[in-house]
């Protein structure tokens, strides 16, 4: 019989196309990967993958355990969701995978009064622009910035985050919308919708600084770089930001919950979605 480590490898391997990337998903050498692969190869009597110069490509009979691979890894996932959702106790790890506009902004302030409430849970807060996947447990429950369609979740709308445009109080053309120049993301989140919006806004008008996140462009425009596109939530509570009157249509985000259906259930995440959804709920509800 195989080393069910190695299978994990393999998954790994498929998934991130070559050696190197495997190892940086599992966080071991490319050494390590390479002797699980061999392993597992040895133990099966075939050869999975043909490894190329700068990736690997899975061989016929590879695709093949792929696939049955995949399955029996989302089985092992469910056997261990449905453990979890008959713990009783509230007392353990969760982790909470959200988007960083609100892990860095919002979160992180309500961690005192989390702690005071649940002393005896650990909450994990990953801050990821990326979606997860609950179903991998790669996270126990997650805040989305738009409706979750996996088929397997459980989900709920918490509220909206509505945006504006600030500036520095001393941005040099405050008073002037037609020199307005602004603060944007990188081309490769150009897809965005908070992009999209930003750019239409902006109408030709030069975009004056790329940055990869929120937090950034809000310090952007304190430094008095241009125009930016921020949560209210953050904008309005900074005395050093006004914000801007402008006419066209508004942009907001949804903030949805979503957790694994399995899990939906579990008295720990109960716990935690319960603190979740009224801290959000106060916030961002209407």
């Amino acid at each position: 019989m195989f080393d069910w480590e190695s299978l994990r490898v393999f998954l790994a391997i498929a998934q991130a196309g070559s050696l190197s990337g495997a190892g940086r998903m599992l966080k071991v050498d490319h050494a390590t990967v390479s002797r699980r692969l061999g392993a597992l190869e040895r133990d099966l009597g075939v050869r999975l993958v043909d490894r190329l110069p700068r990736s690997c490509q899975l061989t016929e009979i590879g695709t093949q355990v792929l696939r049955i691979s995949m399955e029996i890894e989302s089985s092992a996932f469910a056997i261990e969701r449905a453990a979890r959702a008959e713990q009783t106790p509230t007392t353990g790890r969760v982790t909470l995978s959200a988007p960083p506009v609100l892990a860095t902004n919002f979160l992180m302030a309500t961690l005192g009064q989390f702690r005071e409430r649940y002393p005896q849970v650990q909450l994990a807060i990953a801050s990821q622009a990326q979606s997860v996947s609950l179903g991998r447990r790669e996270a126990d429950i997650a805040l989305r910035l738009y409706r979750p369609t996996e088929y397997d979740s459980v989900t709920r709308k918490l509220g909206s985050m509505p945006f504006a445009l600030y500036a520095s109080l001393d941005y040099a053309h405050l008073a002037s919308p037609d020199q307005w120049e602004f603060i944007a993301y990188e081309e490769q989140l150009a897809d965005m919708p908070h992009q999209k919006w930003l750019v239409n806004f902006a109408q030709g008008r030069s975009i004056v600084c790329e940055v990869s996140d929120i937090t950034t462009q809000h310090a952007a425009a304190l430094a008095g770089v241009g125009v930016a596109g921020l949560p209210t939530f953050i904008g309005d509570a900074d005395p050093q930001l006004r914000r801007l009157p402008f006419e066209g249509e508004g942009f907001c985000r949804e903030i949805w919950l979503v957790v694994h259906a399995d899990l939906r259930h579990s008295p720990l995440l109960r716990e935690v979605m319960g603190f979740i959804v009224e801290v959000v709920g106060q916030r961002f509800g209407g």
